[in-house]
């Protein structure tokens, strides 16, 4: 089949790979200048499905109300948005709901255990080489945030995610380069869990789809689509019709959906990202993590790629393109600063802001659209690198008539209508 995918995220370029490997005739229309520019850009790089869970979760809505107005708030919202994005919030807010998270997370965290078993494969079978690191170490600073985890815990344990509850002696044995003289009160220590440079693996595996006949169109926006027996796209250059069309377009979906009546409930939640190069020390060789680290308190991550550290967190709701809170970069700075005291040259630091496509109740939505060669491989969220080779391989199986390897209840379209 002739395949058109628009976008050329994470999402779009998994996909794109996926249906190449199936021998499809591949197409990628991205309306930027490289794969991966956007909110693949400088995520956190987790991949750790025990956390991979809806945000809406109960008594997250209080939490949120708690926060708005602290200075190191994990989560933002403008009061623009709470008129604004009234409806979506209230449909984030009936899925906060215990029974309708309970189910929401363990659709999640089966496609992310999914994701990972793929992201793994691919990259021994493919010798992809990219910068990564294993195990993943979840922060506990004092008595409430190790009261808070127990719950957690049990849910990881019935869940089958491989973790150990440490001491903070043990858990700086695992990370030696953590600030001794920063209180630590336990940490939850994944080692099966770990963290890869996204955009990397990206621009690796856009490669590997080139090999396979795959073609990528950069700075080609998709004005219009037109399902049926054929697809049309409408691009600046002409239309050009195909057996099906993907799209992976993220927040820019809605302008291409809501004209054929699928009005998905997309909304941009910005995250934000810090990353420096490592100081290099010879009497201070353990400067920064070994992999990656979670401060419960504040939700940030802190990563290891090669010889530079990322720190990455907040949700921002209601926010813009290009203009950086103070209070969410003065967080990440915090939370550096912390844990690893001097390990970054912060005047060399990249800082990122980024607009990751939230649905409602967390799950993204994977296969038909309902409209004849429109599929839809979207809404991921705060959560679509770890998702991503899961959902690219399981809509490609569906694509060309086969049974995924794991159940899609929860993830089609229709569950939003």
């Amino acid at each position: 089949m002739r395949i058109a995918i628009i976008g050329a995220g994470i999402i779009g370029v998994t996909t794109a790979y996926e249906l190449a490997a199936d021998g499809h005739s591949v197409s990628v229309f991205e309306r930027g200048s490289a794969v991966a520019d956007g909110t693949s850009f400088a995520n956190a790089g987790v991949i750790a499905p025990g956390y991979v869970t809806p945000w809406a979760a109960p008594g997250m809505a209080w939490k949120v109300l708690r926060q708005m107005a602290g200075r190191h708030a994990a989560v933002r919202v403008a009061p623009s948005s709470l008129w604004r994005d009234a409806p979506w919030l209230w449909r984030w807010w009936r899925a906060c709901r215990p029974a309708v998270y309970g189910g929401n997370r363990t659709h999640m965290h089966r496609l992310a255990r999914y994701s990972q078993e793929r992201v793994a494969s691919l990259t021994q079978r493919l010798q992809l080489d990219y910068e990564r690191g294993q195990g993943y170490m979840v922060l506990l600073r004092g008595e409430r945030e190790l009261t808070a985890a127990r719950g957690s815990l049990k849910l990881l344990a019935e869940l089958g995610v491989s973790f150990e509850l440490l001491d903070a002696a043990r858990a700086r044995q695992q990370e030696p380069g953590l600030n001794p003289d920063m209180p630590l009160r336990a940490a939850i220590h994944l080692p099966q869990d770990g963290v890869g440079n996204c955009r990397q693996f990206a621009h690796l595996l856009k490669a590997e789809a080139q090999k396979l006949g795959a073609q990528f169109h950069f700075q080609q926006t998709v004005r219009r689509l037109q399902p049926g027996a054929t697809v049309t796209l409408d691009l600046a250059d002409g239309p050009q019709t195909f057996d099906a069309a993907v799209v992976c377009a993220g927040v820019d979906a809605g302008a291409l959906l809501t004209p054929l009546g699928l009005r998905l409930p997309l909304l941009p939640v910005w995250g934000y990202s810090l990353t420096a190069p490592l100081r290099e020390l010879e009497h201070a060789p353990d400067l920064g993590p070994r992999s990656a680290l979670m401060d419960e308190r504040f939700k940030v991550a802190i990563s290891r790629l090669g010889r530079r550290v990322r720190v990455a967190g907040s949700a921002e709701l209601g926010g813009q393109a290009g203009r950086f809170h103070p209070g969410a970069m003065a967080t990440l700075h915090k939370v550096l600063d912390d844990w690893f005291p001097g390990a970054a040259q912060l005047a060399q630091a990249q800082r990122w802001k980024g607009a990751r496509p939230m649905l409602p109740d967390g799950p993204p939505v994977i296969g038909p659209s309902g409209r004849d060669g429109l599929w839809l491989n979207l809404g991921h969220g705060s959560s679509g690198w770890a998702l991503s080779a899961g959902s690219a391989r399981a809509l490609a199986d569906q694509l060309g008539g086969r049974k995924p390897a794991i159940a899609l209840d929860g993830l089609g379209v229709d569950r939003l209508a």
